[in-house]
C-alpha cells in the first residue's frame, strides 16, 4: 500500500486579494488531486494537505512560486491513510483565531529543538504550553504549564491571570508553532520581558528529538487526531468511559453534547460514538426522531433541533 505524505504549514504573510488567493489554491489542489484543508486570511495562510509523495512535491512547488512564500516551511508526516476526506480552501478572518490586535509583521525570539529540551530540564525556564486543555492531556512536555483553555480564543485571559511571570524568561511550544507564533507576540505586547518560541513545534521537535522531554502522544486537528510521532510511547490519557489508558479521541456524536474526549475503540462501539451512556440514550432517541418526522414528510431540521435545545 502506497504511503500518505502529509503537510503542516503557515505563513503570516499580508494577502491583498484573498477570494483570488483562494480561487488560485483551489485549482491547483484540484489540478493535483490531493485532500486537505487551508485557511487563508488577510493575515497570511495556515493549511495541512496529503496526498502521495510526488503530488506533496508539487504542492510545494506551488506554494513557494506564491510572492511572499518563497521560505515556507513545510513539516512532513507519513501516514498509512489520508486524513481528509476532501479539499476544503477557506476564507477566515484569521487564520488562528486569538480576536485581539497583534502585530505580526514583527518577529518573535525562536529557540531550537536542543535548546528547548535544555530549557525542559532547567528549573528557572518555564514550559508553556498554548494549546487547548484536551491537546494536553494527550501528552506534553515534561512540566510544562497547562493553561486549562478550551480554545485558543481563551488564552488572553490565562495571560492575564499569569502576568506575575513578566520577568520570567518563558519557553512556549504548540503543535505546528502558528499558535506560539501570535501568542508569543501577544505576551510582549503585554509586557512579558523574555518569550521564546519552539520552533516547528511538537511536529519537529518529536522528528528530531523523539526519545526525550516529552511523554504521551500529539494532538492533532485532522482525522488522525494523534500523530504517529513514536509508536514506542504510551498514551497518559485514559478512556473517558471506561478510564482505560488510551490515545484515541472524538468529538461526542450527541450533537447537544459534541464534546472532544478520549474514548477507547471498544467504548466508542458501545456507546456508538457517544461519550456516555446518557448522551448515547438523547442520540438514540434524536435519530429515531428524526427519521420519523422525515417519514411523515414533516422534516424541518431548525424546528427539530429548536425542540431538542440543540
Amino acid at each position: 500500500m502506497e504511503k500518505v505524505h502529509i503537510l503542516i504549514y503557515y505563513k503570516f504573510q499580508p494577502i491583498e486579494h484573498v477570494e483570488y488567493f483562494i480561487r488560485v489554491h483551489k485549482r491547483k489542489c484540484q489540478e493535483l488531486e490531493i485532500v486537505g484543508k487551508v485557511l487563508v486570511g488577510n493575515e497570511g495562510v495556515n493549511g495541512s494537505v496529503a496526498g502521495n509523495k510526488e503530488q506533496m512535491e508539487k504542492y510545494k512547488e506551488f506554494v513557494h512560486s506564491l510572492k511572499g512564500f518563497e521560505d515556507v516551511w513545510f513539516k512532513e508526516e507519513v501516514g498509512n491513510e489520508a486524513p481528509f476526506n476532501k479539499m476544503i480552501v477557506r476564507k477566515r478572518e484569521e487564520i488562528v483565531s486569538l480576536r485581539k490586535d497583534v502585530d505580526m509583521s514583527k518577529k518573535g525570539k525562536y529557540v531550537n529543538s536542543k535548546e528547548f529540551l535544555k530549557g525542559v530540564e532547567d528549573e528557572d525556564i518555564i514550559i508553556l504550553d498554548t494549546r487547548n486543555d484536551y491537546e494536553y492531556e494527550v501528552g506534553k512536555f515534561n512540566g510544562a504549564v497547562n493553561p486549562n483553555i478550551k480554545t485558543f480564543r481563551e488564552f488572553p485571559e490565562f495571560v492575564e491571570k499569569f502576568k506575575e511571570n513578566k520577568k520570567k524568561k518563558i519557553y512556549m511550544y504548540c503543535t505546528g508553532g502558528i499558535r506560539c507564533e501570535k501568542a508569543s507576540l501577544y505576551m510582549e505586547q503585554e509586557g512579558f520581558e523574555d518569550v521564546h518560541q519552539l520552533h516547528g513545534g511538537i511536529i519537529n521537535f518529536r522528528q528530531e528529538i523523539p526519545d526525550k522531554g516529552w511523554e504521551g502522544k500529539c494532538f492533532v486537528f485532522d482525522k488522525r487526531l494523534v500523530s504517529k510521532d513514536n509508536e514506542s510511547k504510551g498514551a497518559i490519557a485514559n478512556c473517558v468511559s471506561c478510564n482505560r489508558v488510551s490515545d484515541l479521541q472524538r468529538n461526542c456524536k450527541n450533537v447537544a453534547c459534541d464534546l472532544l474526549v478520549v474514548q477507547c475503540s471498544n467504548c466508542q462501539k458501545k456507546f456508538h460514538g457517544c461519550c456516555r451512556k446518557e448522551c448515547m440514550r438523547e442520540f438514540l432517541e434524536y435519530s429515531r426522531y428524526r427519521a420519523e418526522k422525515k417519514r411523515d414528510g414533516n422534516w424541518e431540521t431548525k424546528e427539530i433541533t429548536q425542540e431538542y435545545k440543540i
